[in-house]
């Protein structure tokens, strides 16, 4: 209730979507389904090899937070329309160019896929994700970061 009164927001002292974005996360999430319902457990992998191959070693939010950028360039007109397209989209991903995409992901790694899946987004809607101290993209540094999560800028 202090947080929703600190910020404006109608004070229920339940975590509905406006607090839940003031905080950072979203809580209805897009529906990425395959023949089961819920996400395709291709995708659920594949998203968590990306997060592993990107983002290991670094705090879990920023785990979720890229799996998220995926899912956000999924979702955006930018880019392919599925997370095998945004993953493989060639010169988008580090991990692909070196093979460590196929690495096998870390159980953390899974939930954060998975939580990103069900619509957890601390990135803050980014479409990009970098770490200054590793890239050697100069064009990256003209995006304007959203957030910061341990080692990676978040951007859009």
């Amino acid at each position: 209730r202090l947080f929703q009164r600190r910020n404006g927001l109608v004070v229920d002292g339940k975590v509905g979507d406006q607090t839940a974005a003031a905080i950072g996360i979203t809580l209805s999430g897009k529906s990425y389904t395959g023949s089961g319902g819920g996400a395709a457990s291709g995708d659920v992998y594949l998203l968590a090899c990306a997060v592993h191959a990107e983002a290991r070693g670094e705090p879990y939010t920023g785990m979720v937070a890229v799996a998220a950028v995926i899912l956000n360039r999924v979702d955006s007109p930018l880019f392919p329309n599925t997370i095998a397209g945004v993953v493989y989209q060639p010169g988008a991903f580090s991990s692909v160019d070196d093979g460590s995409i196929n690495l096998a992901p870390t159980e953390q790694s899974i939930r954060a896929a998975r939580d990103a899946l069900n619509g957890w987004d601390p990135s803050g809607g980014s479409l990009y994700f970098y770490n200054p101290a590793k890239s050697t993209s100069r064009w990256i540094y003209s995006r304007q970061v959203v957030t910061v999560i341990g080692g990676h800028r978040f951007a859009i």
